[in-house]
């Protein structure tokens, strides 16, 4: 069997939160490119301050701009997620982001690997690893760019719904945002599924 010229890392940011999109990150590399050494410091996005996280994400944009490599974050909206339920949003996204990154290759040209939970579409050759976001890099990285982009997301809409504090929780169930919501209500980008609040409050 031929061995993969390729090899792709994805990871997700996002499945917790009360607003907000779902974000999967998907890095493509060449087979041999060794991400631990070429990203110092690369692991899990939770495991990483802010200032770090930003630091590898512009280093993977530098290199992405070089042609050394390629990446996608795509997303699953708010209402994606309440119509759908998280799981398909995130796979839908995901989907979307490998498909961007092959859709000129060949299914033997490239191997996907995952973080627990999450599974390509049936037809690649993948491999779903347990803990994958803190073993392997290339999904490390996968988790660095899902996780950035989600949260620079989270601050630019913070701006525009100034009264829950997206910058400081990213939307996440902070004692904060559920005083925000019980005070003003939910606004566009909340999860109505997500939101455990009595019938009047959700709307």
């Amino acid at each position: 069997m031929k061995a993969p010229t390729w090899i792709i890392g994805v990871d997700e940011a996002g499945r917790g939160p009360l607003a907000g999109p779902v974000a999967v990150g998907v890095v493509r590399v060449a087979e041999g490119f060794d991400v631990a050494r070429e990203f110092l410091g690369v692991k899990d996005s939770k495991q990483l301050s802010e200032p770090a996280r930003e630091k590898l994400f512009a280093l993977l944009e530098a290199r992405a701009k070089q042609g050394d490599l390629a990446y996608r974050v795509c997303l699953g909206g708010h209402a994606q997620i309440d119509q759908l339920g998280i799981t398909s949003a995130s796979r839908h996204a995901l989907a979307r982001g490998i498909r961007a990154l092959t859709s000129t290759m060949q299914k033997s040209d490239f191997y996907i690997q995952l973080d627990g939970g999450l599974y390509a579409p049936k037809e690649f050759s993948q491999e779903t690893i347990i803990r994958g976001d803190d073993l392997v890099p290339l999904i490390s990285l996968a988790s660095i760019a899902a996780k950035v982009t989600r949260d620079r997301l989270m601050t630019r809409m913070a701006a525009q719904y100034p009264a829950y504090g997206f910058e400081r929780h990213k939307g996440y169930p902070t004692r904060a945002h559920y005083e925000a919501l019980r005070r003003w209500g939910p606004c566009a980008i909340h999860r109505r599924s997500y939101l455990h609040l009595p019938e009047a409050v959700v709307g």
